[in-house]
């Protein structure tokens, strides 16, 4: 872990947002049980299909649309639990998902890198991956690892499977995969992750692993995803579906009508994983935007997307089901003022409705593009939130009157006994630029320089907790056979 030894997170914060009203939320709630039931959603496999028959939906074989009465997906998603822990291979950084804490992952999955030496746009490859992970198993503000960029320099059949060793030899967090699109790749990783975890049953009770798979909007699911999940969930570990619908493309222009489309995508998806395990861990996933008037393009920031990272906290809320949001996924190029709007606005607004799982950090161009220093001036972002979602606690301690009384008029603060207790709660910047102005002229360095410095020294200095001989030889052997049979 980093050098202050503890993932932080935010917990029972003192602020809090409520964008939609109750009556609103029940509102989209009916309006995407009528839309699951009248419209349907698509479901492009076999297996999927036979769940849902089995389960008396309404099947159409040959467009592969099902529709589910509005009281089933009710059911079905009451089976789901609302509290479990997300598990590192070191204990002492397991997540607990009770919808008092808000997480912050890298995310994925990015096809190209800023290279950090020289500063060029490049293909990502595996290497990205592994330095990646040994930069954010550093940082105390990273809580759990996204798969970030593709291994572009292996074969797609097995790239997945390489790209969670890569991540495990070089972080002991919890890793969650969104990379993963097939039923049969899903049983090599959940293979990995039993070999790590000491067994299927150990596995079960700390799922070292998640799934995250993506919808296809509008009204549609990936058949590959679904069958990947379904083998996540028989082996106990948790999954998330993710929309990403985009208003007045993939969605309605309106912003209640996204949700609609977002939500019956999400919730048909997790019905499906408790009809078929019920009471399997699962969570919400979402990053709806809104599509560029101009170009047609994910806008990937925008005041649109910082309502949905809000709004649709509270519909995984009224589900009593975790939430995994997009937040940081700046539309920006490079590391700029764009990117710090962005990525600031959208990620409080999230943590203020307290979305349990926070992704984005380090990517840019909609999460395209890798870099470094953007992932190091994230972190910074996320603590200064950290620090206000505190808030202002008053009490005797705080208040300070005694205090107050002995400096009275005139005198100061700096050599009280208790300036010296409370001072350590202050917010101290690692990246702003607070230098007097002729030293700053000087140097003409700013927050990009330091932040690149700091993930050199990372990657020169750091080295997380070691996978063993044996378990590393067994991983790549359950990698190799797959590959031969692909």
């Amino acid at each position: 872990m980093g050098m202050a030894g503890k993932i932080k997170s935010i917990t029972n914060p003192r602020l809090s947002l409520e964008i939609l009203t109750p009556d609103d939320v029940r509102q989209i709630h009916t309006s995407t049980l009528n839309i699951i039931e009248d419209v349907g959603v698509k479901f492009p496999s076999q297996l999927a299909l036979d769940i849902w028959e089995a389960h008396g939906a309404s099947v159409d074989r040959n467009t592969s649309v099902v529709k589910v009465p509005g009281p089933m997906i009710e059911e079905a998603l009451k089976n789901a639990p609302p509290v479990y822990t997300l598990a590192g291979r070191n204990s002492a950084q397991d997540l607990l998902l009770d919808g008092n804490h808000v997480y912050l992952g890298t995310d994925g999955c990015g096809v190209e890198s800023i290279d950090i030496h020289t500063g060029q746009l490049r293909r990502s490859c595996l290497k990205d991956v592994e330095d990646i992970a040994r930069v954010a198993d550093y940082l105390d503000q990273v809580a759990f690892q996204w798969v970030p960029v593709s291994a572009q320099d292996y074969p797609p059949q097995s790239r997945s499977l390489h790209e969670l060793l890569a991540i495990w030899q070089n972080s002991s967090k919890h890793v969650q995969t969104e990379s993963i699109y097939s039923g049969s790749e899903a049983r090599e990783a959940v293979k990995m992750a039993a070999a790590i975890a000491g067994g299927k049953e150990a596995l079960r009770k700390r799922p070292l692993l998640s799934f995250t798979e993506c919808t296809l909007s509008p009204l549609s699911q990936d058949g590959g995803s679904l069958e990947a999940a379904l083998v996540a969930a028989e082996a106990g570990l948790p999954v998330g579906f993710m929309t990403m619908a985009s208003c007045a493309s993939t969605a309605p222009a309106t912003l209640a009508g996204n949700l609609v489309v977002g939500n019956a995508e999400v919730l048909s998806a997790l019905a499906l994983i408790q009809l078929a395990y019920p009471g399997a861990p699962v969570f919400y996933a979402a990053a709806q935007t809104v599509m560029d008037l101009r170009t047609g393009a994910y806008t990937g920031g925008g005041p649109e997307d910082f309502l949905f990272g809000a709004a649709t906290n509270m519909l995984a809320d009224f589900y009593h089901i975790p939430l995994s949001m997009g937040s940081f996924a700046t539309g920006a190029k490079e590391p700029n003022w764009q990117a710090g709007v962005e990525n600031s606005l959208s990620t409080l607004m999230a943590s203020l409705a307290m979305s349990d799982m926070l992704l984005g950090i380090g990517l840019l161009n909609g999460s395209l593009i890798w870099s470094f220093e953007q992932m190091i001036m994230d972190c910074e972002i996320f603590d200064i939130i950290h620090k206000m979602m505190k808030g202002i606690v008053v009490d005797n301690e705080t208040l300070a009157i005694d205090i107050i009384r002995e400096v009275g008029p005139g005198g100061h603060f700096l050599s009280q006994k208790h300036t010296r207790i409370n001072m350590r709660d202050l917010w101290l910047s690692t990246l702003m630029d607070r230098r007097p102005y002729n030293e700053w002229l000087k140097a003409k360095d700013d927050a990009r320089d330091w932040a690149r410095k700091k993930a050199k020294n990372i990657l020169l200095t750091h080295s997380s907790q070691p996978l063993d001989a044996g378990l590393k030889a067994e991983l790549k052997r359950i990698i190799h056979s797959y590959e031969n049979i692909v």
